[in-house]
């Protein structure tokens, strides 16, 4: 297969994949009490005031709320779209241990949206999103886990579970 080909299925397979992880995170929006649109406005309303929202949440260390809004960037969602910010927005998140965040995180490592590409990294994030995620992500988190695993010598492994097992999250 030419290499532009592959170039293009990667692109491809990256942009299902960026889908796929939002329509997750989405669906792990909380509501509020009276079942309305969720704080973080990822139902109903203007993209403005529900950017502001997510915003003002994550700026005030909620992790979710940064993971969401790094999603947003990654994507054009009511923001301009930057892979640099969106990458700024998972870290804080996946630093904190929200999974949705090491997720996002580690699909940018293992692409190179906004880092440079880093299977190990990716594993290392994906892995710990995949050990702390809701019973409803886990199979897809380990399912991208395992794919990029598929491209990993055995000491890049061993690397990626040791960074993992010695991963302790800190708050902001």
């Amino acid at each position: 297969m030419p290499k532009t080909a592959r170039i293009g299925i990667a692109r491809y397979v990256s942009a299902v994949c960026m889908l796929v992880a939002g329509v997750l995170l989405l669906a792990s929006a909380p509501m509020t009490q009276a079942g309305s649109p969720g704080h973080y406005g990822v139902a109903g309303g203007s993209d403005e005031a529900a950017v502001r929202r997510i915003m003002a949440r994550a700026d005030h260390g909620d992790a979710h709320a940064q993971a969401m809004l790094g999603f947003r960037y990654a994507n054009g969602f009511g923001v301009p779209q930057s892979y640099d910010v969106a990458v700024e927005w998972y870290q804080r998140s996946a630093h904190q241990g929200d999974p949705d965040g090491q997720y996002l995180l580690g699909l940018m490592y293992d692409k190179g949206f906004g880092v440079n590409m880093d299977v190990v990294l990716a594993h290392k994030w994906l892995n710990l999103a995949a050990a702390h995620a809701p019973l409803r992500n886990r199979e897809e988190y380990l399912k991208i886990r395992d794919a990029v695993a598929s491209k990993m010598t055995r000491v890049q492994l061993d690397l990626a579970n040791r960074l993992a097992m010695d991963f302790v999250p800190t708050r902001q």
